[in-house]
């Protein structure tokens, strides 16, 4: 590879160091406020990395750098490994008592917005780091729908927003100008957020509850400030308005923004949209009537923590209200396969997305038609849109990828002398960026701090091959793409 584009990735990276730098003064801020003193190891670790930031942004710095395929493929790589890396600075150096892996675990699962989490006492740690996680989640759902949007499409790993803004049923170009795009896209991110923030304080969250929380529900993140998560409330208003701001933030931002920015409602007859909330609605609805007829809940408490619950994992944000595993075997089951579906492409939702299924199933459908008809030709459409075989490919792809690294993933957690139903489910929870466990060891917490360094180690690689839809990770560990 030429040296000009490593040159190139980490100006790139060092460049959004700098940003970071920056951000870390704001739980500086919180905590000098607040009166605690690890506002002093948020200060330091700005100091520290905005200078080697500054330094390397200037060492590699290049002019006419070179711009290729290669250089899209590491710098998303790299940016991702250096918002890990910087975000878990505070983690380890803080009053935590963190050891590296668990740092660097922290960091990996609020990046990538999966929201499971090694530290406990969540109630009593200082103000500042529980910020510091909620901006993280935010800062990395932001960065996800970017990824989404920008980087993976042109790549042909994955992405289908960007297809839709192209054409569909929409004709003409939503945005003249990129620069629009981002300026709007920002703006609408944080609306939401503020929005939320307002809903969660109406409902009875406190202030600081509430801006916490309305980073981490908009991000589809999961972080929350308490050990019990949602169950620390007890408001079913709170939770209708997390469930409301998990589904938006779910949904395609660039379809976001042509409703919000243009009034442009064709925009929502997007198909992976339907999908979404067709699956959605149908496990929430069958497991609220299950538990009203099996159990004898209530259908209204039913209803509610059904809906919230199941959002959350559909969507891939990781609250919960309350422990599901109680709610019988049927339940449980249905948790497990939610735990694959995730929201839509271009929102900050991890999982295998609808748009895949959607694709999925219409190829599956024009086999069997070939199968009756011979050699007839079945275009598969997305809306009024022929998808080409590159596309229908980058799906299948995935698809083997992805079971690939669940099954790889899952031996490797076991080879930690972990059971099979935590290492399977594990395993899913962190490619699926949904944080969420099973069985004894994890629960339905998200409390992964029984777990060994060897396995949190485990665990952090396989968030981050989830989180960047896995190709675009993968591809960087092959011969091939070093060579020139």
């Amino acid at each position: 590879m030429h040296a000009s584009i490593i040159r190139a990735a980490v100006h790139v990276a060092s460049i959004f160091a700098l940003y970071m730098a920056g951000v870390m003064l704001i739980p500086a801020a919180v905590d000098l406020y607040y009166g605690h003193s690890d506002w002093q190891v948020f200060a330091i670790c700005a100091c520290v990395t905005g200078a080697g930031a500054l330094t390397i942004a200037a060492a590699t710095r290049d002019r006419n750098p070179l711009r290729s395929t290669r250089l899209a493929f590491l710098v998303v790589v790299l940016l991702w490994t250096t918002l890990s890396i910087i975000g878990a600075l505070p983690f380890y150096t803080a009053s935590l008592n963190l050891d590296l892996s668990s740092a660097i675990f922290e960091s990996v699962s609020a990046t990538t917005t999966t929201g499971a989490t090694v530290i406990a006492g969540l109630d009593a740690l200082p103000p500042g780091i529980l910020l510091w996680r909620s901006l993280l989640q935010w800062m990395g759902g932001l960065g996800v729908i970017a990824l989404s949007l920008f980087f993976l499409p042109v790549l042909n790993v994955g992405g289908f927003s960007y297809f839709r803004i192209e054409s569909t049923d929409i004709e003409e170009r939503p945005f003249d100008r990129l620069a629009s795009f981002v300026r709007a896209l920002i703006a609408v991110y944080m609306f939401l957020t503020v929005l939320c923030a307002i809903a969660y304080a109406a409902a009875g969250m406190t202030p600081f509850d509430a801006i916490n929380h309305a980073m981490t529900t908009v991000s589809t993140g999961g972080f929350s400030t308490h050990d019990a998560s949602f169950g620390y409330f007890g408001n079913s208003a709170v939770l209708w308005v997390a469930a409301i701001f998990m589904i938006l933030g779910a949904l395609p931002f660039s379809i976001l923004i042509l409703f919000i920015v243009r009034g442009r409602l064709d925009a929502l007859r997007d198909p992976q949209i339907r999908l979404f909330l067709a699956y959605t609605a149908a496990f929430v609805f069958v497991v609220a009537i299950h538990r009203r007829v099996m159990d004898g809940v209530p259908f209204g408490e039913a209803l509610t923590s059904s809906a919230f619950n199941f959002i959350s994992i559909i969507t891939t944000t990781a609250f919960v209200s309350e422990d599901y595993a109680g709610w019988g075997s049927f339940a449980v089951m249905a948790v497990f396969f939610a735990t694959f579906l995730g929201g839509c492409s271009g929102s900050t939702s991890g999982g295998v997305k609808a748009y895949r299924f959607l694709i999925l199933g219409r190829m599956l459908r024009n086999g069997l038609r070939q199968l009756v008809y011979g050699h007839s030709v079945q275009p598969l459409r997305y809306g009024a849109r022929v998808v080409d075989e590159e596309m229908q490919r980058s799906v299948v792809l995935f698809v083997i990828a992805f079971l690939i690294v669940w099954i790889g993933g899952s031996l490797a957690l076991a080879a930690g002398n972990l059971d099979m139903v935590t290492s399977l489910t594990a395993a899913l929870a962190a490619l699926c960026n949904v944080g969420l466990g099973f069985g004894g060891v994890v629960g339905t917490a998200g409390d992964f701090s029984a777990f060994s360094d060897y396995a949190q180690w485990i665990m952090a690689a396989i968030m981050l091959l989830g989180r960047l839809e896995i190709l675009a990770v993968l591809v960087v560990f092959t011969p091939s793409f070093w060579h020139s």
